[in-house]
């Protein structure tokens, strides 16, 4: 559980992390998208190793961080419109932001504790099977450590000369398809304003438990 537990903080940071120290090399020329999550994965690496306040959950750091250097490298509007699923296209604006804010705020809040667990790990980048030109396309690594390899993918989006994460796969579950089940729950029984507030309350919980 442990294992899992970190390996997942890992996907988020991923998610939440791309280009946190690769954002102004990626940008300065086009890159192939296995080259892409390579240098990503290798760099949150790196940066929560180097990082006394993200190893100790400083969620504030994180946050920051994720404001300041994240989130145009992640298309995180189409990860939770996908994860909310067929309720967000009737969503009003309002209703939208909402969601968006508490959605990326949950994940920040679950994860950051458990980066502490990121150690002696290693990504290795599995052969591209997609074409050059594809517009959509899965990048496939292992994390490697001690213990038996994990798998962890990416599910990319082409963006100009570049990429966006919009989904991670972590041992055969797909981030996204996990939180449009745990949401189905309360959307069913009220709506995505039942939705919005179920998880500004977890993440008062949360921030609560780390206070």
């Amino acid at each position: 559980m442990l294992r899992r537990t970190w390996i997942s903080a890992l996907a988020a940071s991923a998610v939440l992390g791309a280009g946190l120290l690769a954002g102004p090399a990626l940008r300065a020329e086009p890159v192939a998208a296995d080259t892409f999550v390579r240098q990503v994965s290798t760099d949150v690496i790196d940066a929560v190793k180097a990082d006394k306040a993200i190893q100790a959950g400083d969620v504030g750091r994180i946050r920051a961080l994720v404001d300041a250097k994240v989130m145009p490298y992640v298309n995180f509007q189409r990860m939770t419109a996908s994860a909310v699923g067929p309720q967000w296209r009737g969503a009003t604006p309002e209703q939208q932001k909402r969601m968006f804010e508490e959605f990326k705020t949950l994940m920040v809040n679950t994860y950051s504790g458990a980066l502490t667990q990121v150690k002696d790990q290693s990504v290795v980048v599995k052969p591209l099977r997609a074409g050059a030109d594809a517009g959509e396309l899965v990048v496939r690594t292992e994390v490697r450590g001690k213990g038996e390899p994990i798998q962890l993918d990416y599910r990319l989006e082409k963006a100009g000369e570049g990429w966006k994460i919009y989904d991670v796969n972590v041992g055969g579950f797909w981030l996204v398809e996990a939180y449009r089940g745990q949401f189905a729950k309360d959307l069913n029984a009220g709506g995505l304003d039942a939705l919005i507030a179920k998880l500004a309350e977890k993440n008062k919980s949360l921030a609560a438990a780390k206070s």
